[in-house]
């Protein structure tokens, strides 16, 4: 392919992109999952950490697609009350879950490389690439993933701001269908299908991770400071092989 005409893919990609979040953003979170579904070549896939406000992406997609597997990535750092949470949920709404682990145990890790997230920067980021990214790597490789809807809402941080309603990457599309969902629809969602918060919820913890990286409201004094002792907000499940320059649909 000359240069010329890889220029003029890479054009019309960019446009095929724009076109399809102009698409979505007309669409309410229902619509969107639908738009998706018919758009996807390969596996769809939805991912959760079981996090604080998990069951309404878990609902909405499971009332479409109520067979899609459910990608859980499990630490063996997290709460007590996730892994209940977990078993709670996968039996009320009859989930699909399947369950990726760090290749390596957390007492391995620990033996070999300390507390990586008490390190610094760089320590954090060895830390979650080990147990977070390569566990999710490995698991869109194997599930054959074509599409990956993500419960990233913008209003969650400033690092999410610029997200667009559809990513690509290759033949693989990243859709989030809550977006632009406020934290009171988020509990108008919840109430009206009589859902449940994560239990830490009530004890102010909105964004919930690792048991040593996580923060309750009431021990920080931002949003942004409640995860990765405030040395970063996100830990690199959202910003996998989806840059601005990767984009190709």
């Amino acid at each position: 392919m000359t240069r010329i005409a890889r220029d003029r893919a890479a054009t019309t990609d960019a446009d095929r992109l724009a076109a399809a979040n102009r698409t979505l953003a007309a669409l309410d979170a229902a619509g969107r999952i639908r738009w998706a579904l018919g758009e996807a070549t390969a596996t769809p896939l939805l991912t959760s950490s079981f996090g604080a406000q998990a069951a309404v992406m878990l609902h909405l997609v499971t009332r479409e697609r109520p067979d899609i597997p459910v990608l859980f990535i499990d630490t063996g750092y997290l709460f007590a009350e996730t892994y209940a949470f977990v078993e709670t949920l996968t039996a009320q709404l009859g989930l699909n879950l399947i369950v990726y682990q760090p290749r390596r145990s957390a007492a391995w890790q620990e033996a070999r490389e300390g507390q990586r997230w008490e390190q610094g920067l760089k320590g954090l980021e060895a830390y979650n690439r080990e147990n977070k990214i390569e566990p999710m790597e490995r698991a869109l490789d194997d599930l054959d993933a074509g599409l990956w809807f993500s419960g990233v809402r913008r209003s969650q941080s400033t690092s999410r701001q610029n997200l667009p309603y559809v990513a690509a990457s290759g033949q693989r599309l990243k859709v989030h269908p809550i977006l632009d969902w406020t934290d009171r629809d988020v509990h108008r969602y919840l109430t009206a299908n009589q859902l449940p918060y994560h239990p830490l919820w009530h004890r102010g913890y909105v964004s919930i991770g690792d048991v040593h990286s996580t923060k309750s409201l009431h021990e920080v004094d931002s949003v942004e400071a409640t995860r990765f002792n405030g040395v970063k907000r996100e830990c690199g499940l959202h910003e996998m092989d989806f840059g601005n320059e990767a984009n190709r649909f």
